[in-house]
């Protein structure tokens, strides 16, 4: 019996990659979360304590208490990591 996978895709408004993402997720059917930083600029100083990164999308997987940060833009990153997840 697998623990349900949580994800977070911290995003902007305006934000073409972070639009992708969302639309990629959506389409595998995986529910997500979404924190926006627009006018946020606190949310991004998380990002960039947790990741060292102001930018966004960063899309945070984790299942149980093990997770994982996604920083680099581009679907083959964040298939790599939900592949770890699915196993």
């Amino acid at each position: 019996m697998g623990k349900e996978l949580s994800v977070v895709v911290w995003s902007k408004e305006g934000c073409h990659y972070c639009g992708e993402v969302k639309q990629y997720l959506q389409g595998q059917g995986i529910k997500y979360e979404t924190i926006d930083v627009t006018n946020h600029d606190e949310r991004r100083d998380i990002l960039e304590i947790k990741y060292g990164v102001r930018h966004v999308p960063v899309v945070e997987i984790g299942q149980g208490k093990v997770y994982e940060g996604v920083t680099k833009v581009g679907i083959d990153h964040l298939e790599r990591v939900l592949e770890k997840f699915n196993k």
